[in-house]
């Protein structure tokens, strides 16, 4: 079934399904039409940790999304994982990574000429992971992305409760296998996969006073990928790089030299 599509100012709200599960998304279109199909970006959200927790999750994304269409002449799509936002569904690290995958062929069916993948945190840490795994992912940007999610992994149990405390695991009864949920979340580990990506590009951007997921991160991820990528430090940020011009003009920057790949 096409996902359902509602006209949304500065864009269109996209509705698509992952396993089932109807996810909420935000598609930006170029302002003008080109005469050739434009490449394709997946802009993903993080663990929600802000004030709001898992309902306001990746609320200024669209605005970001639509930013770079406009800047770029990209076609952005940017979405809510599954337990996030007003996606249905509860949260596990192989669901989140199944939603972007979804959320791959949902910008495909826009006719572009190419899919690429950035993301935040958590976003960037599986935009990795999607990249490694799908050839055919024209190349991946993240910013502030942990290398594992062994600090998780280290104490699911701990876990899976502040899952619940911010929302993103809505219902008592998930998950159904508690093993299988926390097994997950060792099994999905971006520094093992990350040399797959390059010669495809490979964005990585990070704060340098970042207090969430240490710098360190970013330069071991570079180095498992035989610093094949493109490392940007940026001094004095912190873990939202989103919200700051310097990032967000590299990723531009970024997209606009491989906007012809």
């Amino acid at each position: 079934m096409r996902p359902l599509v509602r006209v949304r100012r500065r864009g269109v709200e996209a509705l698509f399904e992952s396993e089932g599960l109807r996810l909420g998304g935000h598609l930006a279109r170029p302002a003008t039409a080109a005469a050739n199909p434009p490449p394709g970006l997946v802009l993903c959200h993080g663990f929600p940790s802000a004030p709001g927790g898992a309902a306001a999750s990746g609320q200024n994304y669209p605005a970001l999304a639509s930013r770079l269409a406009a800047e770029t002449g990209w076609t952005v799509l940017t979405f809510n994982f599954r337990g996030a936002g007003g996606s249905e569904g509860n949260f596990s690290l192989g669901g989140w990574f199944a939603d972007l995958r979804a959320a791959v062929a949902r910008l495909r069916e826009e006719g572009v000429s190419g899919a690429w993948i950035a993301g935040s945190s958590t976003g960037g840490a599986l935009a990795i992971c999607a990249a490694a795994a799908d050839p055919s992912i024209r190349g991946v940007a993240a910013m502030a992305a942990p290398a594992t999610f062994d600090m998780w992994a280290a104490h699911p149990r701990r876990f899976l409760d502040h899952a619940r405390t911010i929302g993103v695991i809505r219902d008592r009864s998930f998950p159904p296998d508690v093993d299988h949920w926390s097994a997950e979340l060792s099994e999905l580990r971006p520094l093992d996969v990350v040399g797959k990506v390059p010669p495809r590009p490979v964005l990585l951007m990070h704060g340098t006073d970042d207090d969430v997921v240490p710098v360190q991160d970013a330069r071991t991820l570079a180095t498992a990928a035989g610093n094949r990528v493109d490392l940007r430090l940026v001094h004095g940020a912190g873990h939202r790089l989103r919200h700051d011009p310097r990032a967000v003009a590299f990723l531009l920057g970024w997209m606009e030299r491989h906007g012809t790949d």
